[in-house]
């Protein structure tokens, strides 16, 4: 049974925000409580149908990462309690999510399938095909609309002449964004794929740091290629091997659906979700090289409270 609404009431808590995907339910005491659930959304649309096990992948895979790059970059996250709840610090986020590139593919490449060659005021040159490796990285935000919106495009410029980020936080965020990407990358390539796009998040705490917030590098956040033979089927014309949630979108696309007005969601049914299920659980065991063991389902809400409610006492909060 899939996890699509939680509605806890921790010690301490003050307010609670259900986004796409994550319930977060912020403390007295300064903690986020972050429950994934297992809802999946594309084209910034929550679809109807939950994905069982989704949000414990998701959970167990953002856990994998930010342990692995917390050298790199600072982060939010100090305990998961839960096999679908992390427990961190709060940090008011930037209003940008911090998209970056390394090869041509999804949105980027469906921009320069159209025509376009300046993405987020990132020129491109002629001659790309679908899926090609970029010469260097590319970094093309988008604002971070309120659940509902669309999220748009956007470039530096325009993210400093509106004052959405300061000159010196956005360098910042640069620079945090290149070295969490190559770390990403060099991290798949030891298990046989390719980090092709991912999109990082950050938040400003109380003290004035700066820090990674939310997930990263899931499939959720991020697109993967199969490495072997990748360059093999460029050169014949072939498409990638993926895992990502591009074939979500896909789907969705073939039926006629990308989330714009007057469009109806397809029948999403439990065998499209179970099969939904079985991808992100085989990409969460090639990433990480570990075996998932699913949580049960049995009172998962009891559950998820005592886990919670347990670590916030052995916290002394």
């Amino acid at each position: 049974m899939a996890l699509l609404h939680s509605e806890f009431h921790f010690t301490g808590q003050e307010s609670v925000y259900h986004g796409k995907v994550r319930d977060v339910y912020r403390l007295s005491s300064g903690l986020l409580v972050m429950v994934a659930s297992d809802r999946i959304s594309a084209f910034d649309v929550v679809l109807p149908q939950g994905i069982p096990h989704k949000g414990q992948v998701l959970n167990q895979m953002a856990e994998h990462f930010l342990k692995a790059t917390e050298d790199l970059v600072p982060n939010w996250r100090m305990a998961s309690p839960d096999p679908v709840v992390s427990v961190g610090l709060a940090a008011e986020p930037f209003k940008v999510e911090m998209v970056v590139r390394g090869y041509l593919s999804g949105h980027a490449w469906r921009t320069y399938a159209s025509g376009g060659r300046v993405l987020c005021g990132v020129s491109l040159p002629e001659g790309l095909k679908e899926s090609d490796r970029l010469k260097t990285p590319i970094i093309t935000p988008t604002t971070k609309e309120a659940l509902g919106a669309h999220d748009q495009d956007i470039s530096r410029e325009e993210i400093l002449a509106q004052g959405i980020v300061s000159e010196e936080h956005y360098a910042q965020l640069e620079a945090f964004t290149y070295v969490l990407y190559e770390r990403g990358h060099q991290m798949a390539l030891e298990r046989g794929l390719l980090l092709v796009d991912t999109k990082y998040e950050f938040g400003l705490l109380p003290d004035g740091r700066v820090v990674l917030i939310d997930e990263i590098h899931t499939p959720d956040s991020s697109r993967y290629f199969y490495a072997e033979g990748f360059q093999e089927r460029q050169s014949r014309g072939e498409d990638q091997v993926q895992l990502s949630k591009e074939f979500v979108r896909q789907f969705l696309i073939s039926e006629g659906f990308q989330g714009k007005e007057g469009q109806s969601i397809p029948e999403l049914t439990d065998e499209w979700a179970l099969d939904v299920s079985k991808r992100y659980i085989h990409l969460y065991e090639l990433l990480t090289g570990k075996t998932f063991n699913p949580a049960s389902s049995e009172n998962a809400e009891g559950r998820i409270i005592a886990n919670v409610e347990n670590y916030l006492k052995s916290i002394q909060l």
